[in-house]
């Protein structure tokens, strides 16, 4: 898998916790520099390790889907497009309803759960990992390294553009990872193809 890819599939799978950070940025009286590292460390750390854990799922069962392995990421990949993209709606209908500020920044096992909650769909692109070209650890590492470091920075960034942007960013930053994973996918289809 090449490193564009791994980019794409990166800045994709990170726009559920950018839309998050960017949602407590705007639900936060005041937006602390140590919250927002807290917050963007601990969704780092999960967007970068269930890609693992889906990677080792992947490989276990990697020899009966071996033939059509690609298929399987394409699948994959277009799924979670589609479901990033249908969610903006429904969290369009909910968000009505829950607006709100924040006396306080949410506790870390808020954060944990909005971070479990956001990395679900990282566990699927380690099944894709499994199923393309990623066979050794060290790939796999460096992989999920670039996931995490994504996810860090555009954590940081959302939390902070939230504080200051209020709804410029709602809903728009699922559509457009919704959309890379969807090109992701179509490349990773055309690959094997051709």
């Amino acid at each position: 898998m090449e490193i564009t890819t791994v980019l794409g599939i990166g800045f994709g799978v990170a726009m559920d916790a950018f839309a998050v950070a960017v949602t407590n940025g705007m639900a936060v009286r005041r937006l602390r520099i140590v919250f927002a590292l807290k917050q963007a460390f601990t969704f780092a750390v999960f967007q970068a390790f269930m890609p693992i854990l889906g990677w080792l799922a992947g490989k276990t069962l990697s020899e009966k889907i071996e033939l059509f392995g690609h298929w399987v990421a394409f699948v994959l990949l277009c799924l979670l497009g589609i479901k990033m993209c249908f969610e903006v709606q429904n969290k369009k209908k909910k968000n009505a309803i829950d607006c709100f500020i924040l006396e306080r920044e949410p506790p870390m096992r808020v954060l944990i759960a909005l971070a479990v909650a956001t990395s679900i769909d990282a566990l699927a692109v380690g099944v894709t990992f499994a199923c393309s070209d990623v066979e050794k650890i060290g790939r796999l590492l460096l992989n999920v390294f670039i996931i995490g470091a994504i996810t860090f920075s555009l954590c940081i960034a959302g939390g902070f553009l939230g504080r200051k942007s209020g709804d410029i960013f709602k809903g728009r930053s699922e559509i457009i990872g919704g959309i890379v994973l969807f090109i992701m996918a179509f490349k990773i289809f055309f690959e094997n193809i051709i």
